[in-house]
């Protein structure tokens, strides 16, 4: 990977991390069961949290919501899942340890 592009990989990154919405995602993603009730479709922990249940949770419109878990899928940090007509989110652990190991040599 060109020192450009990783450069890119960090700061979109770095942009889905600076916000205090998106950081709750996260959070609540981490442990689902704890943060949401059980779903009728898909399972909190192997399918994920319907985006739906993430909203409601946020207080946020629809538009916002998707937004930011556009930001967060695009910077690789969850990833997307369709069930029936809905999309369900999930981390994506093994790149969040590695922004973890990042974030740790850089600071």
């Amino acid at each position: 990977m060109s020192r450009h592009r990783k450069l890119s990989v960090r700061l979109g990154v770095y942009k889905a991390l600076a916000n205090d919405k998106r950081l709750r995602i996260l959070e609540y993603l981490k442990d689902p069961v704890a943060h949401f009730s059980p779903q009728v479709d898909g399972d909190l922990v192997e399918d994920g949290v319907c985006a739906d249940f993430i909203r409601a949770k946020l207080g946020l419109s629809p538009a916002t919501a998707t937004q930011h878990l556009k930001v967060l899928a695009g910077a690789g940090l969850i990833r997307g899942k369709r069930v029936k007509q809905w999309i369900f989110y999930k981390r994506c652990e093994d790149q969040i340890t590695k922004v973890k190991a990042v974030l740790a040599q850089e600071l």
